[in-house]
Order: structure tokens, then sequence, then C-alpha cells
């Protein structure tokens, strides 16, 4: 763990690193590239019991059940790999479809 951890005065700070991470999803209509942010906490968030959050910048299944590709896990590697696990395994159907 690294030192930075230790200048958050209290949880509700949630003090956290940022990680950026890009993929192509390749699809027949067309390559889309998602921009993954992973949040390090230096204490996991309240209610959880991990410190790693993956989010991805945009929805997939947008026509069916839209929502926004995350993952958490107690590592960088098993935050992202469920995030981009529903990148691969949701079609992106673009923005605003219905």
């Amino acid at each position: 763990m690294s030192d930075w951890v230790y200048l958050q005065a209290n949880a509700g700070e949630q003090l956290m690193r940022l990680h950026q991470f890009s993929i192509v999803k390749q699809q027949a209509a067309g390559d889309v590239t998602f921009a993954i942010t992973v949040k390090e906490y230096a204490v996991p968030p309240v209610g959880q019991r991990v410190r790693f959050y993956a989010e991805a910048d945009k929805a997939v299944n947008q026509k069916t059940a839209s929502f926004v590709p995350c993952g958490w896990g107690d590592s960088i590697f098993s935050a992202l790999g469920d995030c981009v696990r529903l990148i691969r395994q949701f079609p992106y159907e673009g923005e605003g479809a219905q």
C-alpha cells in the first residue's frame, strides 16, 4: 500500500487515486472507444469491502436495458476486468438509442 492513503483524515473525505484506461469495442457497425476510470480509494467507501471501482464513460445495451459497465474489486485488475467483461458482453447501440 502506498503512503498516500495515510493523508486521509476521515473516511468521509473519500480520498482516491484515479487510473485511466481505454478499450476499443469492435462491432459490425463500427469501432467504439470506451474510456474507463478506476477509482482507488484510500479506504473502501461505506457499504463496500473493496477499494477499487471501475466505470466506463458510456452506456451499453441502450435498446433493451441501458446501463453503464462498472466493476468493484480488491485490485485494479479485478475491477477493470469486470468492467471490460460487461463492455464485451453487451452491444453498444449508439448515443440516445431508445
